[in-house]
């Protein structure tokens, strides 16, 4: 979409603010209140965005971890609107920048992006509003960022904030590493006193350190928000007959927007057939597809209700589209990083939706070799065989799946979700303790420097090399292990990872050792249970609908907003979404407003939207109470 820098009324809201914004005062905070109101059409703010926001206005640089719809991007567009100067964001994907440059423009603010997909005359309009400070966002791909003449350009302008989105980019310890990111450092002396935010939805603590050091964020304020998605439902089970497992699963979704991602792209086009045969609308997405094609199939997802994008990893990252109700994963993903990345495009208008996966030992074995044939060096494809095995243990956890995934990250939750397939469902489990204190003496034993595979070696008696060499054939723990098979003890060992009583060191090797958790285990003292392994019979039929959240009665009305919804959408060129969210569209059902100051107390009706959409939706809401 080519900006309208020179539309009606375009960046009305801010203008006034921005032309008169002082230094810091304790009174901007409350400046930003009302933008939230006047302009996102929001009461409050959510989480911690108050402190961020208050933080940028400071001057502060920050580092910003929030999961997925937790409502980042207000975090920089606030203060870009309220400092002097124009606000950067950086970005890595073209579709990113469309959509949230779009979304901008329609609540008034003057947003604009640069990248290939202008054209030439396009582009010197924005080159142009740039010089001409009146632009409040910037959106750029990091390449293009630093190349030096943007660099110059920007030297000339006075800059509010720099925001550094998908932060995780930069860390070579992340799931998404993008050699682009390693470049911004120049930022801190290029631009000196103008604040930074780093901002990411999946970053371990790793990987959070990496960000502020290869960002050189040296003094910044750290906000690290809950990685907990509770709207959305974790569900993974092992792999048997895929196709029609997948089918039962998507019986329960037929209408609704989803996801779902495969390995190949060969496996991306079969499955999109099978679903288009069996009456769903599916379209396929990877980097094999041509660029108007990939750019079509995406264009429908974000236009029109009830489309399933097939893709593989290619597609995802950046989509804004809060309806998504599910994403499946018909293999498994490299690591829960990218499974929580993969899973956050579900329910961020914060409805439930579904994260469904299955996976089996071709998936497994697939994924190894990937890491074990690429090019990267010895020390990467240790950390990703490390993240592999991480993943592979959450998926054979048999404790809540929510708590699990969460104290991965660091974060915790009091007791058991009660909405992931292990609280709705326990698995069957078996006493483990003594195959546990087996494994747990050899890891002791053997010196706690070695990695899964030696050390489930040793226990099963296997005459290798790195045995003899390290005379682990002498030790008490040779060979006790034998009437197990590799993977048997590879399934006792990932669930002694995800329960705490090891844990691996990617930096050491994959260095398996003991956690203080493991002391109790070994003396005695207490006792362990383990996923029990089961085939899963064959599915024999589909899951049931889910419950309607319109009530029959609003059915209609809930059609005819929605209906023109779609219709302005298509008159302005933008997702359905961007008009309204359905969240707003089910406050206007619930609520009835009658008139425009009642329609601006719905959440998520700003004034700007108010004044192009107010009467259009207050007549469909009164010509479906007249009947």
């Amino acid at each position: 979409m080519i900006p309208r820098l020179n539309s009606p009324g375009f960046g009305r809201n801010c203008e006034g603010l921005r032309r008169n914004a002082p230094a810091y005062n304790s009174g901007m905070i409350q400046r930003a209140q009302e933008l939230l109101r006047s302009v996102y059409g929001y009461a409050e703010f959510r989480g911690r965005q108050r402190e961020v926001i208050d933080a940028a206005l400071r001057g502060k640089d920050a580092l910003v971890l929030m999961p997925t719809g937790g409502g980042k991007s207000l975090c920089y567009q606030l203060p870009a609107m309220l400092r002097p100067g124009l606000g950067l964001v950086v970005s890595p994907l073209i579709a990113l920048m469309q959509d949230q440059t779009a979304a901008l423009q329609q609540l008034g603010v003057r947003a604009a992006f640069l990248n290939s997909t202008l054209t030439h005359q396009a582009q010197r309009e924005v080159l142009t509003a740039i010089l001409n400070q009146s632009l409040d966002l910037l959106y750029l791909a990091p390449e293009r960022l630093l190349q030096e003449d943007t660099l110059a350009l920007l030297d000339a302008v006075p800059l509010s904030i720099i925001a550094i989105d998908e932060a995780h980019c930069v860390s070579q310890w992340g799931h998404d590493f993008r050699q682009d990111y390693l470049g911004l450092h120049i930022l801190r002396e290029r631009f000196a006193g103008v604040p930074r935010m780093a901002l990411t939805a999946t970053a371990d603590a790793l990987t959070r350190r990496d960000i502020l050091s290869r960002l050189e964020l040296n003094d910044a304020e750290k906000f690290i928000s809950g990685f907990d998605r509770p709207n959305i439902r974790y569900n993974v089970r092992t792999k048997m007959d895929a196709n029609a497992e997948l089918l039962a699963f998507l019986e329960a979704h037929r209408g609704q927007a989803g996801i779902v991602y495969a390995m190949t792209r060969k496996k991306v086009e079969a499955i999109a057939q099978l679903l288009a045969d069996k009456g769903f609308t599916a379209l396929p997405y990877h980097a094999g597809l041509p660029h108007h094609e990939r750019t079509a199939h995406q264009g429908r997802f974000l236009h029109e209700d009830g489309v399933i994008i097939v893709a593989t990893i290619a597609f995802g990252m950046g989509i804004d589209k809060p309806d998504v109700r599910f994403v499946a994963h018909v293999d498994l993903p490299k690591s829960l990083e990218a499974y929580y990345q993969e899973t956050g495009r579900a329910g961020r208008d914060g409805d439930p939706a579904e994260a469904w996966m299955i996976y089996g030992l071709q998936d497994v074995v697939r994924l190894r070799q990937m890491v074990d044939q690429s090019e990267a060096e010895d020390r990467h494809k240790r950390i990703e065989r490390t993240k592999l095995d991480a993943l592979l243990g959450w998926c054979e956890a048999i404790s809540c799946r929510r708590q699990a995934l969460l104290q991965y990250f660091g974060d915790s939750l009091p007791g058991d979700c009660g909405n992931c397939d292990i609280c709705l469902t326990p698995p069957q489990t078996w006493d483990g303790t003594e195959e546990a204190q087996k494994l747990l003496s050899c890891v002791y034993r053997t010196g706690q420097i070695f990695g899964a595979g030696h050390v489930i070696d040793v226990l099963r008696g296997k005459d290798t090399a790195k045995v003899r060499q390290h005379r682990h054939q002498r030790l008490s723990t040779f060979g006790i292990g034998v009437d197990r098979t590799e993977v048997q003890w590879r399934s006792v060992l990932r669930q002694l990872m995800v329960q705490g009583h090891l844990r691996s060191e990617a930096e050491r090797y994959g260095a398996v050792l003991l956690t203080a958790k493991a002391r109790p285990l070994l003396r005695g003292d207490e006792r362990i249970r383990l996923r029990q392994d089961v085939k899963i019979k064959r599915p024999r039929k589909a899951a049931a609908k889910l419950e309607a959240e319109i009530a029959p009665p609003d059915q209609g009305l809930w059609d005819a907003l929605r209906d023109l919804r779609h219709q302005l959408a298509k008159e302005a060129g933008v997702p359905p979404y961007v008009i309204f969210h359905d969240a707003t569209l089910k406050e206007m059902v619930r609520l009835r407003p009658a008139s425009l100051n009642e329609m601006l107390a719905v959440h998520g009706v700003g004034e700007t939207k108010l004044k192009r959409y107010g009467a259009a939706f207050l007549k469909a809401l009164q010509e479906q109470q007249e009947r």
